[in-house]
């Protein structure tokens, strides 16, 4: 197909998936929060709780990590990273993992993170959230909305390769052959 026409089928097909995103807001914005337990972290300062993770936000993104030894979770925080001040104008962002706090800093220093960082170690946390099974931690983001002292889940999704929170794949999906095989590596030649 001639580069022209595809390009205009492309552009089409980028309306439509705007017009689902629209159609997706409009349904969160209809969801009935569910109320959690204000659980307790760990940080390399000390316990914290989920209403204190807040500040002085309404939201709270928590990112549900699989720890260091995940180089796609790495890959997800790399960019979260870079547009933190972004979306902590706007909500409380912190990254949620089963790693103790001491490798959290060691981790989070390597790869020059600013976002906090907690541990559900120990807790039922993301078994909760459902972002923990038999086969262990699962990669996605829980929003929380904090009302008086009460804490409500808004919305959550789990994160994958070609998902919306890694614009990665997106730019790979402008290359004819997409991805072509690749994964993440914590570092590259």
């Amino acid at each position: 197909m001639a580069y022209r026409d595809t390009s205009k089928k492309l552009a089409q097909l980028r309306t439509k998936i705007t017009g689902l995103r629209q159609r997706m807001r409009r349904l969160q914005k209809a969801v009935a929060p569910e109320a959690v337990a204000d659980y307790a972290f760990e940080t390399a300062k000390g316990k914290v709780r989920l209403s204190e993770l807040f500040g002085d936000k309404e939201y709270l993104f928590v990112i549900h990590n699989m720890g260091a030894g995940c180089r796609y979770c790495t890959l997800w925080a790399d960019g979260f990273n870079g547009i933190l001040p972004h979306l902590e104008d706007r909500a409380a962002f912190v990254l949620s993992s089963p790693d103790d706090p001491a490798k959290q800093a060691r981790f989070k220093a390597a790869r020059r993170w600013r976002l906090r960082m907690v541990s559900h170690r120990g807790s039922s946390f993301a078994a909760d959230m459902g972002y923990r099974n038999e086969k262990g931690c699962l990669p996605g983001v829980s929003v929380f909305r904090k009302r008086g002292r009460k804490i409500f889940r808004v919305s959550d999704t789990s994160f994958g390769p070609g998902d919306d929170f890694c614009a990665v794949w997106h730019f790979f999906d402008l290359i004819p052959e997409g991805p072509a095989g690749w994964q993440p590596q914590y570092k590259y030649a």
